[in-house]
């Protein structure tokens, strides 16, 4: 890295755009310790000149000791910083969920109760896990669909169930949030979740299939496995739970 941090930033900024790459590899460069000489490209027909003269497809570009370094993820190699790919799996979405619906769980205890460790909260951190589980398919319910006929046993030989399933998820999720109708959200969340659970088994554990997840919705890259299968233990436990304590 040159003794003398100054850098050359070239990035976008229109009257109809600011390219949101640029700012955020100005803040790189100065919170690197780096004096940045910011150079606005204000017209379509300057950026286009602007690549043709340094052969680049895409701005920001940034300098550095008068050599390029490239774009956003270039200066982030620059630095020793990770870039993410988008096409890598993670865990990240469901496990951020996961402690999303949790801490939502203990703060409407807090709220109801007075205290976040209750067994009602326990409750409506699975209920609103399936609620937002739910959500997030229901925003695009065809990629969902496609997803889940890759692995799920009843989707497979009843295609509409793809599309029935995560309805019935959000669902059991909101009954089971206010305590209401029971004996419909039990049944649901039995249903699905012990297909579920079967399905992933099968899949992943007995079939040695390496697939991606539907849980979080169809764009997701969480691979299909532990946390899938946590997922549908989850409402049997939930259902199994609310049977005993009606039965009681």
């Amino acid at each position: 890295m040159p003794a003398d941090k100054h850098a050359t930033l070239y990035r976008m900024v229109m009257p109809d755009h600011v390219c949101p790459y640029g700012l955020k590899a100005e803040y790189l460069l100065q919170r690197q310790g780096f004096a940045v000489e910011d150079r606005w490209l204000t017209t379509r027909a300057e950026t286009d000149a602007f690549k043709a003269e340094y052969d680049v497809k895409t701005t920001p570009q940034i300098f550095i000791g008068g050599a390029r370094v490239g774009g956003y993820d270039d200066l982030r190699r620059y630095f020793g910083k990770p870039v993410r790919d988008p096409k890598a799996t993670t865990y990240t979405p469901v496990i951020t969920l996961f402690a999303m619906t949790a801490l939502m769980a203990l703060a409407a205890s807090t709220a109801a109760y007075g205290t976040p460790l209750t067994v009602r909260a326990g409750e409506w951190f699975i209920g609103f896990s399936m609620a937002v589980l739910a959500l997030l398919k229901l925003q695009n319910v065809e990629t969902f669909a496609t997803m889940f006929l890759n692995y799920d046993l009843l989707a497979k030989r009843w295609v509409p169930y793809s599309y029935i399933y995560p309805f019935a998820e959000g669902l059991a999720g909101i009954l089971m949030i206010a305590g209401v109708l029971s004996w419909l959200s039990i049944p649901i969340a039995l249903f699905i979740g012990g297909i579920g659970a079967v399905s992933v088994v099968k899949a992943v554990y007995i079939d040695r299939r390496t697939l991606k997840c539907a849980c979080v919705g169809g764009a997701s890259n969480v691979p299909l496995g532990f946390l899938s299968f946590t997922e549908n233990l989850m409402m049997i436990a939930m259902a199994l739970w609310m049977w005993i304590r009606m039965a009681g």
